[in-house]
């Protein structure tokens, strides 16, 4: 009797029993937790890539140094100097290089390296990875925005709003600008081959697109059919809405339509949401085409 109970006091070792019932699964972050994580991760990748990281934020800087000196005095309007004009238009074109270009350049490249397939293959929300990107966007925008505009205000005589109406202008015409061209950008990375061709379609896209959209030249001074193209594209829009923030009321006289055009402008960009959000869903891939 005592040996039959401490056999059945012994532990036993054996396989569990399959009709046990099973213990709660793991409960996995939440989108705000991943995408916090994924934000973390784009900015520390951003900072390791020294070369990148100064592209980013010193070439615009260098452009805006090399014509504000080149041209330094020469007048566009009365009281408002080329140099001044050209910092509004860098401004636009920051924005619009910092979203578009790098995106479009940056996504097929981790689409090449297998990146994009592993996360695909994760449990992570797939709209974290986009989020990231959006954070990240927004983060180097507004640096160098902020550079631009202290060597604006330091060098070139650039005269910053003191009301509160332009600096409104300058949010929402600084956000509908970013959010389309950053939607753009994700919709180009799904349509270019791969990350090898990428610089080589994006670049001078961008470009011919700064040349005829009014960053480097005067918009009314370009010829008829430079105006139409640029007209079809967000950055003309843009920059048109930059320098209404920060050029005087009377230079509106000297736009092609003779005045701001704020209304045109909102529903321009607004549009260009649309559109790049419809071309990014249609044309982003986790997969090279030869992965099938």
């Amino acid at each position: 009797m005592t040996a039959l109970s401490e056999e059945g006091a012994r532990p036993t070792t054996g396989p569990p029993d399959p009709a046990a019932p099973a213990g709660p699964a793991p409960r996995l972050p939440g989108l705000v937790r991943v995408a916090a994580a994924r934000t973390r991760l784009e900015f520390l990748s951003f900072v390791r890539e020294r070369s990148a990281m100064v592209f980013t934020f010193v070439f615009p800087l260098a452009l805006l140094v090399i014509f504000g000196s080149a041209l330094h005095g020469q007048p566009v309007a009365a009281g408002v100097d080329y140099e001044q004009y050209f910092v509004a238009g860098m401004i636009a074109s920051g924005m619009f290089g910092c979203s578009f270009q790098n995106l479009a350049i940056v996504i097929p490249l981790e689409r090449d390296i297998g990146g994009l397939k592993r996360l695909a293959g994760t449990p992570m929300p797939k709209s974290a990875y986009f989020a990231g990107k959006i954070m990240m966007v927004a983060f180097t925008a507004s640096v160098q925005t902020v550079l631009l505009i202290v060597i604006g205000v330091l060098f070139y005589d650039l005269t910053l709003p003191k009301t509160v109406g332009p600096w409104l202008t300058f949010l929402w015409v600084a956000g509908l600008g970013t959010i389309a061209c950053t939607l753009l950008g994700i919709g180009v990375a799904g349509i270019v081959k791969n990350g090898r061709t990428a610089p080589a379609v994006v670049s001078p896209l961008a470009t011919v697109l700064q040349f005829v959209s009014g960053v480097f030249f005067v918009f009314a001074t370009l010829p008829s059919w430079m105006q139409g193209i640029g007209a079809l594209f967000p950055l003309k829009w843009m920059t048109q809405g930059m320098r209404s923030v920060f050029l005087p009321d009377s230079f509106a006289a000297h736009e092609v339509a003779g005045s701001w055009e704020h209304g045109r402008i909102a529903l321009v960009l607004g549009g260009w949401c649309l559109v790049g959000l419809f071309v990014a869903v249609r044309t982003f891939r986790w997969r090279n085409r030869a992965d099938g």
